[in-house]
């Protein structure tokens, strides 16, 4: 068995590190062809990976133009706990108001530090300007070099 082959997760593997994480970086691409990259917080929906932006951010701009994008989803402070999923996919946008809002009642859900009906009223007064979106995965790449030690 390869090094590759030893490191990569399972599907399960994946969507626990997708469950636990809070954080993802998103590349989209500029219209000069360069890559624009964030980091978002996400939610889950359906075990893909949704997130949102006010409707007139470079990135929102970028995925109405092209909806490719990569995801980096990654944990581990050393070389081995090192864990991430990189997930290349076509977004599907979500414009209507009640889709918004619940996607960003998913990604504030994941926010333990801050009060339940705080983020409620900053979800629903911030859904007014924004866009969501879910990843709808094409090819998903992992590595958790946990796997490694003995």
């Amino acid at each position: 068995m390869n090094h590759r082959e030893t490191v990569t997760m399972t599907p399960g593997e994946v969507g626990a590190l997708l469950a636990y994480a809070r954080k993802v970086q998103i590349a989209t691409i500029n219209p000069d062809g360069t890559p624009h990259l964030v980091t978002m917080f996400f939610g889950l929906a359906g075990g893909r990976i949704a997130f949102w932006t006010y409707r007139t951010s470079q990135k929102a701009r970028n995925l109405a133009r092209d909806r490719r994008l990569t995801c980096l989803v990654e944990d581990g402070e050393d070389y081995f706990a090192l864990r991430g999923a990189q997930v290349n996919g076509v977004v599907e946008p979500i414009d209507d108001l009640a889709g918004v809002t619940e996607v960003g009642r998913l990604i504030a859900a994941r926010m333990p530090d801050v009060p339940p009906d705080a983020l409620d009223a900053y979800v629903t007064h911030a859904a007014r300007k924004r866009t969501a979106y879910l990843v709808e995965p094409v090819r998903v790449a992992s590595w958790d070099h946990r796997k490694l030690l003995p």
